[in-house]
């Protein structure tokens, strides 16, 4: 079965998460505006600018429709600045933020620091098997590429989310040591979200689990 998700098309990087999801299977559309929802089995928030993101989800009256929706059970993966859009909580943010929320998460905003602390790791990811040509995580489970912009990370979570990825408690060369054994990446019922950008990697197989997500 052939599903269709939607990439929300307002600022970010788009393209590449389009790219990852028909790679993984799936017809994809952009999503500009809240007639749109109609059409799509789930929904990709993308990486890019957070505050701008949520300022344009408003001027194109998206906000409350994908509240409603999220809060119906529609499937949402947010990547980076997506994951704080989908948190209930944010640290760091600016004092008129809001969130679409859905994700018992609290989140640090920029946690991982600027531009300039970019940085790319494997990392073990619960749900994803091994790979051929890959290396594997702890207790044989899969690794995915992992490539950190001005990315957040996830301070609390609640009773019902499960932790997919951590940042390993070794230090390792270019990531900060704050960062040892931060929680990247979560899953709560129908909803996905990593600090991280998949897409920019190619490396799909988020992308995949998201797809089997969506299809329930």
């Amino acid at each position: 079965m052939t599903i269709t998700i939607g990439v929300l098309a307002l600022q970010g990087d788009v393209r590449e998460h389009r790219a990852a999801l028909e790679a993984a299977g799936a017809r994809t559309v952009g999503v500009r505006r809240p007639e749109e929802l109609a059409a799509v089995d789930g929904l990709v928030l993308p990486g890019g600018e957070s505050t701008t993101i949520d300022k344009l989800l408003r001027m194109f009256e998206l906000d409350e429709p994908l509240r409603a929706l999220i809060a119906e059970g529609l499937p949402v993966y947010g990547s980076c600045a997506g994951m704080i859009l989908l948190a209930d909580r944010i640290l760091g943010g600016t004092a008129d933020q809001r969130t679409l929320g859905g994700l018992d998460v609290t989140v640090r905003r920029n946690a991982f620091g600027r531009q300039v602390d970019s940085f790319e790791t494997d990392l073990a990811f619960a749900g994803l098997g091994p790979q051929e040509g890959r290396p594997e995580g702890d207790d044989g489970v899969g690794t995915v590429h992992a490539v950190f912009i001005r990315a957040p990370w996830v301070e609390e979570v609640g009773p019902g989310v499960e932790v997919l990825a951590r940042i390993p408690e070794q230090e390792a060369p270019g990531i900060p040591a704050a960062a040892a054994g931060r929680i990247v990446a979560v899953q709560q019922g129908s909803l996905l979200a990593t600090s991280f950008h998949p897409e920019i990697s190619g490396d799909a197989r988020v992308h995949e689990l998201f797809v089997r997500i969506a299809k329930g």
